[in-house]
């Protein structure tokens, strides 16, 4: 499975399991560490583990991927890396602390996220 095609069953699995304010990253031509990022997030503690759960069972068993995960037993911040996309699932006001996506985005794509989303501080 490619990068775009496992791109796409993660963007699905977080739908399916109603991630919130997801966000994609192209990382080709920027870093060599994966494909794709993708930043999501959950209500709960406890969602962002089961959404983080749930995406790991889904890649290994629609695309044969061994998921490696960091976090899920605390819950505030899953990083899973699935290869060709790494997947970052966090609570709100932890997603607001690192801002992951202001070091990733263009400063254009970073300004219109933030001029839609919530703050949480």
């Amino acid at each position: 499975m490619g990068g775009e095609d496992l791109l796409r069953l993660v963007l699905n699995s977080l739908e399916d399991d109603k991630a919130e304010d997801i966000v994609q990253v192209d990382l080709r031509g920027k870093s060599d560490i994966a494909d794709f990022m993708v930043i999501a997030s959950g209500r709960s503690s406890r969602q962002v583990a089961a959404i983080a759960e749930k995406l790991i069972e889904r890649l290994k068993s629609d695309a044969r991927v061994t998921a490696r995960a960091e976090g899920k037993d605390a819950g505030d911040w899953v990083l899973i890396d699935a290869g060709d996309v790494i997947v970052h699932v966090f609570r709100p006001e932890v997603r607001e602390f690192y801002q992951l996506e202001k070091m990733w985005l263009s400063a254009e794509d970073a300004a219109k996220r933030a001029a839609a989303t919530p703050s949480y501080a």
